[in-house]
C-alpha cells in the first residue's frame, strides 16, 4: 500500500424535515455489531443526540478504516492512544487508532467535527514515527468577544485586524482550525496555549477547500501531517 493523504466528509447524520427515529434505531443496531465494548460503554453514558453523533462518527470512522486497510469493518479493534491515560483497547479518546490481528494497522487516522459534520483523514502506510491531525471549523461558532487575546497570537491578531463580519469569522475559524489539527498531530491538544502557537506560515499545515474536503462551503477546515 503506497502512502497517501486521504480526507473524506461525513454529511450530518440528522437530515432537517425527516423523522430521525428509524435512522437512530439503524444506528444502534450496526453500533452493536461493528462498534467494540469501550466504545459501547462510553456511547450509554451519554444522551440521546449527542450519542447519535458519537456512534456515528465512529461508524464512519471504521467504515473508513476497513476500506482503505481492504479489510471488514468487523476485524479492527480500536486502539486509541492519550497521552495521559495510556493506549490500548480500553481507551476511547485521544488518538484514534486500530488493531488489526493483534498488530497495530498501517494507518494514521484523526476526525473532527463541526455543525453536525464529520470529516475524517487518513494516512495510509505511514513512514515511522509520521503524524496526522485534522479539524473542522464552523466560523458561526467563533462569533464572541474576546476570542483573538485568548486564541491568536500578535502576529495572527495583527494579521486579522483589518477585517470585519464574514471575513473575520472566516479568518478566525480558519486559524482555529489551523491550531486544532496541529495540535491533535502533536498530541498536546489545549494543553499548549493556542494563543502561543503561530500557524500563520507553519510548515505541514495546510487548509482543505470544500473541493478538497468535501465539506459545504461554509465550514473551513485544516490538516497537519509531520
Amino acid at each position: 500500500m503506497a502512502s497517501e493523504l486521504v480526507v473524506r466528509a461525513c454529511p450530518p447524520f440528522r437530515v432537517p424535515g425527516q423523522d430521525p427515529a428509524p435512522a437512530a434505531a439503524e444506528l444502534e443496531r450496526e453500533a452493536l455489531q461493528f462498534l467494540d465494548p469501550p466504545e459501547l460503554e462510553r456511547a450509554r453514558a451519554m444522551m440521546p443526540l449527542p450519542r447519535q453523533d458519537f456512534l456515528a462518527a465512529r461508524m464512519a470512522q471504521r467504515r473508513f478504516a476497513a476500506e482503505l486497510l481492504e479489510v471488514r469493518a468487523q476485524d479492527l479493534t480500536a486502539s486509541y492512544s492519550c497521552p495521559q491515560c495510556g493506549s490500548g483497547p480500553g481507551i476511547t479518546h485521544g488518538r484514534p487508532g486500530y488493531a488489526l490481528e493483534g498488530a497495530p494497522a498501517p494507518l494514521l487516522l484523526s476526525l473532527s467535527r463541526a455543525a453536525g459534520w464529520t470529516l475524517l483523514a487518513a494516512v495510509t502506510a505511514p513512514e515511522p514515527g509520521q503524524r496526522l491531525g485534522v479539524d473542522v471549523e464552523d466560523p458561526l461558532g467563533l462569533d464572541f468577544d474576546g476570542f483573538d487575546a485568548v486564541a491568536l497570537t500578535p502576529a495572527e491578531r495583527r494579521a486579522v485586524a483589518s477585517l470585519r463580519e464574514d471575513n473575520l469569522l472566516r479568518a478566525r475559524a480558519r486559524l482555529w482550525a489551523r491550531k486544532e489539527a496541529f495540535l491533535k498531530m502533536t498530541g498536546e491538544g489545549l494543553r499548549r496555549p493556542p494563543e502561543t502557537l503561530d500557524v500563520l506560515d507553519r510548515p505541514g499545515v495546510t487548509d482543505l477547500a470544500a473541493p478538497a474536503s468535501g465539506l459545504p462551503d461554509d465550514l473551513v477546515a485544516a490538516v497537519a501531517v509531520g
